[in-house]
């Protein structure tokens, strides 16, 4: 139980250690997306061979697929609804962010509850997967360093940044508590439902955040980049 909110803790972290480099050590742009691009590969990897995989293993095609659609479609809705309160660029490294700092928050924990919910879950076979912490926590570097940006032009203080990060931290932490200690207790169907329900609203919200704004900062090259994070997440798995 304490290891699930470990890791957790450990992946969710990445959000307050981009929150630092936004706050005082300010990087260009291209490099948070190349860091975006590799990112991206790792999850689309993680999300596949992680999540699908093993919900597979425990269920029919015909569930995972409609599970995966769901998660999809659910994220994209809520992601609308936050987008149109002005967190539709949460994730970008150049700030430009045009509402409240309240819905780049909430967004946030929209990107950041079914990732770690996952973390929680893999500790179920027995070993913690790595290449799915390794994801989180480099995609989420990125998303601290440009949510922070956009909180910044939206005049929120610096104390008050890091309380509203260590509060996604925390939630982090205990959404992976959460996906350990209830996913444990459930059978095989309904697993594998909610891990392909996972892992379409992280496809959902790469394809919607991530991989736009990683080609836009880092040009050509984040296909390459993209394709080293995906055979990372195989290595890791």
């Amino acid at each position: 139980m304490w290891m699930a909110l470990g890791w957790g803790a450990l992946a969710g972290g990445a959000v307050v250690i981009g929150a630092l480099i936004g706050l005082f050590l300010p990087m260009k742009q291209r490099y948070i997306g190349y860091v975006m691009s590799f990112g991206t590969g790792i999850l689309i990897g993680a999300a596949t061979f992680e999540l699908l995989d093993e919900a597979l293993n425990k269920s029919t095609t015909f569930i995972v697929a409609i599970s995966f659609i769901v998660g999809s479609l659910v994220f994209t809705g809520f992601d609308f609804f936050v987008s149109s309160r002005g967190a539709s660029k949460r994730k970008r490294s150049g700030g430009g962010n045009e509402g409240t700092g309240t819905a780049i928050f909430f967004g946030t924990i929209l990107d950041a509850i079914p990732e770690s919910i996952m973390i929680g879950a893999s500790l179920l076979s027995g070993n913690v997967s790595a290449a799915l912490v390794a994801a989180i926590f480099v995609s989420n570097i990125p998303e601290g360093l440009s949510s922070t940006t956009g909180l910044q032009k939206d005049g929120f203080s610096k104390k008050k940044i890091l309380i509203m990060w260590g509060v996604v931290w925390l939630i982090s932490a205990l959404a992976s508590l959460a996906g350990y200690s209830v996913l444990a207790n459930l059978p095989d169907m309904q697993f594998a439902m909610i891990g392909s329900f996972a892992s379409g609203g992280i496809i959902a919200m790469l394809a919607s955040t991530m991989m736009p704004e990683a080609h836009e900062e880092g040009g050509t090259i984040v296909g390459l980049l993209a394709s080293l994070g995906l055979i990372t997440a195989i290595v890791l798995s």
